[in-house]
């Protein structure tokens, strides 16, 4: 089966992601679609198994099995839980509205770890532009913020909110290099230390729930496994073209 394949016909959850889904976009951004499919349990009974993800087809697409979203998501992947969190829901099935409905389990304060290591890989890569070009790139600055913000929201309420509300103008005042760079790496040690705070009295649990995401996996897996065997199907579709049988 081909890849654009599992896209087109076993979608169960597709959003718009980036700017739009962070109420930061503007005339000329672009929209970022992200998916989960679900690969047919059948086809991973074969030596070649379904694709943990699927780039495409169409431009700014990007989708992922359901196990490996979950597997990422249970290891509190900013990105991965973004997307199960964006208001612009495009599709969705029956299996994508209890992946909805499972977002609770995915959440810990793992969060703290992996929002603060991604935070800081993008933060390297600003102080490192400022090095050599003397500004960092403004748009990448004004992303970070938005992810420390987000992050610690997290951490204070327990709810992962993506859209920036009333700090939009603020942000889009970054993007634009209006305000000097060290008055918004202020802002970022401030949004760090503040996420380090609330991260100490998290109303988060610990760890996520792994097993009830894991019942969840196997339930789907096995109503897959009930249905006709894609690939059975593909080659008595040969055959039948052949005038064979």
């Amino acid at each position: 089966m081909q890849p654009e394949t599992l896209v087109r016909d076993h979608t169960i959850y597709a959003c718009v992601m980036g700017s739009r889904a962070f109420g930061l976009a503007t005339d000329g951004s672009d929209t970022d679609r992200r998916g989960v499919f679900l690969a047919p349990t059948p086809l991973f009974w074969r030596f070649e198994k379904p694709p943990t993800h699927v780039e495409g087809p169409a431009e700014e697409q990007f989708g992922w099995e359901l196990e490996r979203f979950c597997e990422l998501a249970l290891r509190a992947n900013p990105n991965i839980l973004e997307c199960l969190h964006s208001p612009l829901v495009e599709y969705i099935d029956d299996t994508g509205r209890e992946l909805l409905a499972l977002r609770g389990a995915f959440l810990s304060r793992r969060a703290h770890e992996t929002f603060t290591r991604y935070a800081l890989g993008q933060r390297k890569k600003l102080e490192a532009d400022v090095r050599t070009h003397g500004a960092p790139r403004w748009k990448h600055a004004m992303h970070l913020l938005r992810l420390l913000m987000s992050s610690r929201d997290l951490l204070r309420t327990g709810a992962l909110t993506i859209d920036v509300g009333d700090q939009r103008e603020p942000l889009l005042a970054v993007k634009r290099g209006e305000l000097p760079w060290p008055e918004v790496e202020s802002w970022m040690n401030r949004l760090a230390a503040e996420a380090d705070e609330e991260s100490r009295r998290s109303p988060l649990p610990k760890d996520p729930d792994r097993r009830r995401v894991e019942d969840f996996l196997v339930r789907v897996r096995r109503a897959s496994a009930l249905q006709p065997d894609p690939y059975d199907e593909v080659v008595q579709g040969v055959v039948r073209g052949r005038g064979v049988g």
